[in-house]
């Protein structure tokens, strides 16, 4: 099986690779992230959990407009399919409504929501035909239409919300290119994240259960879902 994850270096992303490597007999994952130290990592880890899973790491930013000229060629030399593809990358901007400003808001949607324009017409050409793709966004439970909302949060929840919008119109699109798109919309897990959006916090899951979820996801769910948007929570946060 052939796996593209981005935001890999760290958090729900890095545990999510290695949960792979343990489900799987075989096949290869391309973990993306600008951090290659945390990539080369990740390798090393995942060696031990599974020596015959090939795990590329590509230190890109997906948020760079020059991503497709950079990494087409890359990505379709090490992977000529794609079965699976997780955009999981993601920037919180925490700052009161009437304190952002452009750049702040341009800086979420371009990593939440932009990143995945780029990548996925990138990999267009290698996903669907004769093998099926499953496209899986990773939202939040605070871009889920009538969650709770809290302040500080509203560049960051309304990219995640645009990211659910676009996931059903990405799963209509390719619904006859044997493509399916689906879209999660993560509560609360113990991350980085979480603790710069929520201080002193204790969420009721860790990142290791989180990403074992979506990875059972991600293999499974496409035989169930399409263009859907699933809440996968314990609390918000």
């Amino acid at each position: 099986m052939n796996i593209i994850v981005t935001g890999a270096s760290q958090g729900i992303g890095y545990e999510l690779v290695k949960d792979f490597c343990r489900q799987l007999k075989g096949g290869k994952i391309i973990a993306i992230s600008r951090n290659a130290q945390n990539l080369e990592q990740l390798q090393r880890e995942c060696v031990t959990i599974n020596p015959l899973i090939d795990v590329v790491p590509v230190a890109a930013d997906i948020s760079s407009v020059k991503l497709s000229q950079t990494y087409s060629a890359l990505f379709q030399s090490e992977m000529p399919h794609v079965d699976i593809l997780i955009n999981n990358a993601g920037l919180l901007v925490k700052k009161n409504f009437t304190d952002l400003n452009e750049e702040d808001i341009y800086r979420a949607y371009n990593v939440n929501v932009f990143s995945i324009f780029r990548l996925v017409k990138i990999l267009k050409q290698q996903m669907g035909g004769e093998k099926k793709t499953h496209i899986v966004n990773i939202s939040s439970m605070g871009g889920f239409q009538g969650s709770s909302k809290f302040p500080g949060l509203s560049a960051y929840s309304s990219s995640k919300a645009a990211v659910a919008g676009l996931t059903e119109c990405m799963a209509e699109e390719f619904k006859n290119d044997n493509i399916k798109v689906n879209c999660l919309a993560l509560g609360a897990a113990q991350t980085k994240m979480l603790e710069e959006a929520f201080p002193g916090y204790k969420a009721p899951l860790t990142a290791e259960q989180m990403a074992a979820f979506i990875s059972n996801f991600a293999i499974t769910g496409s035989n169930f879902f399409n263009g859907k948007i699933l809440p996968v929570s314990l609390s918000t946060p």
